[in-house]
């Protein structure tokens, strides 16, 4: 499975009910910390962060390759720093209601599922 057939997969599970900054001209607006910690649980490998102003920006690194799902909310690249993360410093920037809403979204959705 590719970065962006998992992204493509996200994108039909991002909503406002998985970030409050959700639009639908930008979908994976406000996703960062929800989208890392679902696809940590569901493939593993490591939350990484950059800082992108006063905040950070959350993504993955999955079997050696980064994958930022959620870096089409950006007008332009970001120089990655690949900063190791914390579940609890991603989680700072979600709830557990709207990580709930994404797991279970993806789970069905992913590439790879059984439904």
């Amino acid at each position: 499975m590719t970065g962006e057939e998992i992204t493509a997969a996200l994108g039909r599970c991002w909503s406002s009910r998985t970030s409050s900054r959700w639009s639908p001209e930008v979908p994976s607006r406000g996703q960062c910390s929800v989208t890392a910690l679902v696809l940590q649980d569901h493939f593993g490998g490591e939350l990484l962060r950059t800082p992108v102003g006063p905040a950070s920006h959350f993504y993955n690194r999955i079997d050696g390759v980064r994958i930022d799902a959620t870096a089409g909310q950006f007008p332009s690249p970001l120089s990655y720093l690949d900063l190791p993360a914390t579940r609890a410093e991603a989680f700072a920037d979600t709830s557990q209601a709207q990580y709930d809403e994404l797991f279970r979204q993806f789970a069905v959705a992913r590439p790879d599922s059984t439904r």
